[in-house]
């Protein structure tokens, strides 16, 4: 690539991007030497730095799972207090799923054009807004304004978030440390299940702002992802993040060749044209990376979760609130051991065998209600849970991530607002029907992985893309 070009790459809209780039101790213009010195002072071994960038970002999805959470403990304070009916509520539950429609769409060009840094301090400032409005709320029109704002955040966070932990992991690690993107949104909805407990609706949303309010500055002192900054032509910045991620001790050159070979073969355009996606390196990504994510709602877990306490309620738990709790906290654990299982057993395989069980839990679901959901959240936690989104952020062709990123997004996120919509309406109908056709989808999950998903473990995610080409 000519200087020319790395010029006209790194200069284009630079004013409005320079904020989120030079930012931290480390990452600052200057000379690479007083960049590099700054950063050692800071980190020093490769584990400890990726670690420390997982953990900042992992504050995203933790807002995440507490905006999906915090609708189960506080429905009827909320409903008592401003005098909403079932159906005003249910509307309020779901806006999240569609704003979180409209960020997905805008998720992937905002990742792409001011990087994956500003695209999360972007999807914190509407959800801090969003759940004061609802904290301050005095009729249903705050609340519906506040969920939507939230939402609009968490579908930023769920492309973005997977993506830059999958472009600054090492691929030894890739695997595990893209579960902690599940992992937090299952601490996300523990938490606001646990607090929903002891805390009124107001203070519980107060809360809820807490993770952004922690994210905004925490992104100030972590690099932005070398992979996006070697698209964007800033390659001295790109080899100093790199550097700051591997270790200052760490030979870097043959990382750096293979993201500089990648980067130059693909296309300088952020778009490509419609008949190019014929080709198999485009089309066969776009259709595993969409189809997971689809196939991951339509197993039915949001409906099942969504109605969790009446199933508990019926089936003779006392405190089905407290009973929700002890879901949130096992499906924490599952997901624990998913991010230790991930690099050992691979993607593929527990793809497999995770949705096979998660099938033959369903088939027993009305017999054992309790047990059911219980074992169907703990498969779903290790399997369909968390890998369709690592899956997706190490697949897509960095030419058409943000685009290809953002459509799986939103594919994703509208048939769970399809799914929580319906599951009610399903069930009241008939439950064994529901959870048979949920149980077909599983079976379909789980030969579509068969056939089409590969294996990613261990490959770098230049290695796995240039598969496609073959």
């Amino acid at each position: 690539m000519s200087s020319d070009s790395e010029a006209g790459l790194g200069g284009g809209g630079g004013d409005l991007r320079k904020p989120f780039l030079h930012t931290g101790s480390w990452y600052r213009m200057g000379s690479r030497q007083s960049s590099l010195m700054g950063s050692s002072q800071v980190i020093r071994e490769s584990s400890i730095s990726v670690l420390a960038c997982v953990l900042i970002v992992a504050l995203g999805p933790i807002q995440f799972g507490f905006t999906a959470g915090y609708s189960s403990p506080t429905q009827s304070a909320i409903t008592n207090e401003l005098g909403l009916s079932v159906a005003e509520y249910s509307w309020f539950g779901s806006l999240s799923n569609v704003g979180a429609m409209v960020g997905a769409i805008a998720s992937g060009q905002i990742s792409e054009y001011i990087g994956r840094k500003g695209s999360l301090m972007i999807a914190a400032i509407p959800n801090i807004i969003g759940w004061l409005a609802i904290s301050f709320a005095k009729d249903s029109s705050f609340l519906y304004m506040g969920r939507m704002l939230e939402g609009f955040g968490v579908g930023i966070i769920s492309y973005t978030v997977p993506v830059y932990i999958s472009e600054i992991a090492p691929q030894n690690l890739r695997g595990a440390l893209g579960s902690v993107n599940q992992l937090s949104v299952t601490i996300g909805i523990m938490l606001s299940y646990m607090l929903g407990l002891f805390v009124p609706w107001r203070i519980l949303a107060v809360l809820g702002i807490l993770p952004c309010t922690i994210l905004i500055p925490g992104l100030f002192f972590i690099p932005e992802s070398p992979r996006w900054l070697a698209k964007m032509g800033m390659m001295e910045e790109f080899e100093v993040s790199l550097q700051v991620l591997r270790g200052f001790d760490t030979d870097i050159s043959l990382e750096v060749n293979e993201i500089k070979r990648s980067v130059a073969s693909s296309s300088k355009r952020t778009t490509i044209r419609f008949a190019e996606l014929r080709q198999r390196r485009y089309w066969l990504p776009l259709m595993i990376g969409n189809g997971l994510l689809i196939l991951q709602q339509l197993s039915g877990i949001n409906g099942v979760l969504f109605y969790s306490s009446t199933i508990f309620k019926e089936a003779g738990v006392t405190s089905s609130n407290a009973a929700t709790f002890g879901l949130g906290a096992v499906q924490v654990i599952a997901t624990v051991v998913t991010t230790w299982l991930v690099d050992k057993s691979g993607r593929r395989l527990l793809l497999i065998e995770m949705v096979s069980d998660e099938s033959t839990w369903y088939s027993v679901f009305s017999i054992l209600s309790v047990v059911g959901v219980v074992a169907m959240v703990v498969t779903f936690s290790l399997g369909i849970g968390a890998i369709p989104w690592i899956i997706m952020s190490e697949i897509l062709p960095i030419n058409i991530k943000g685009l290809a990123g953002s459509i799986a997004t939103l594919a994703n996120w509208f048939v769970a607002w399809i799914v929580t919509m319906t599951a009610n309406i399903m069930l009241s109908w008939n439950s064994g029907g529901t959870f048979s056709i949920y149980m077909v989808v599983c079976a379909f999950t789980v030969a579509f992985v068969v056939i089409w998903v590969p294996e990613t473990k261990g490959r770098t995610l230049e290695e796995i893309q240039w598969s496609f080409r073959r």
